[in-house]
């Protein structure tokens, strides 16, 4: 395996770590099922797409199939729309019914499957989609680093910046430039894609636990200081 390969490897099983890891902890932790099981579907999508370019698979393979639909999942909805949801639960204290939930990844999942299906026919507006859908998610994930910013959260709110603009980067590169020493696998692309990713998750997965952490202090009664207090309340 070449240094290449290995750098690869290495950013993609970085990415599955923290989609898996994060994903339960979401779900466990904060029974947010939304950012939980989109995380999830990340780390599925990490591992189909490392044993895909471990094994050297074609195109012909159930894996690329997978692969493609998977990317267009997340890309369309789920790491934009699903994920804009499910922060939601912090900065607008909105708990989405089991039905809106539902609804959400079927979306997705059609949504991934008609830019998977149709991706020939759709040609270059099919790709400029993806891009609209990753600039539209950045301008809420600044307002949810002003937010974190507000609340005394300031490292974490830059770290939450240079996720946001680490993933723009990744998105406006993604189908329309390939970048300058790269093979015809896009090796060097999605070593950078795949890094910018994880950080992405594992940066707002800090940052909600953060946030959250915070709204859960301010809910908790104040102690009584002061016999004219207690006769207040």
């Amino acid at each position: 395996m070449s240094i290449r390969e290995t750098l690869f490897a290495a950013a993609d099983i970085w990415m599955v770590a923290v989609g898996l890891v994060y994903g339960i902890k979401f779900i466990r932790n904060h029974q947010n099922y939304l950012l939980g099981i989109e995380w999830l579907v990340m780390a599925a999508s990490g591992t189909n797409f490392l044993i895909y370019g471990l094994v050297q698979a074609g195109s012909d393979s159930p894996m690329y199939s997978i692969a493609f639909f998977l990317d267009a999942f997340s890309r369309s909805i789920g790491f934009t729309l699903i994920l804009v949801l499910g922060l939601m639960r912090v900065t607008h204290l909105y708990k989405p019914s089991a039905a809106v939930d539902t609804s959400a990844f079927a979306l997705a999942v059609i949504v991934g499957f008609v830019l998977f299906r149709f991706a020939d026919e759709l040609g270059t507006p099919g790709k400029v989609v993806f891009l609209i859908c990753a600039a539209l998610t950045s301008v809420y994930l600044v307002y949810f680093a002003w937010r974190l910013w507000a609340i005394g959260e300031r490292r974490h709110a830059m770290w939450v910046a240079a996720a946001i603009t680490c993933n723009l980067v990744v998105a406006a590169i993604y189908d329309f430039v390939h970048l300058p020493g790269d093979d015809a696998d896009r090796t060097i692309f999605y070593t950078l894609a795949l890094s910018t990713w994880g950080l992405a998750m594992f940066t707002i997965y800090r940052a909600y636990r953060a946030f959250d952490g915070r709204l859960a202090a301010t809910s908790v009664p104040q102690p009584l200081t002061s016999p004219d207090e207690v006769r207040a309340r």
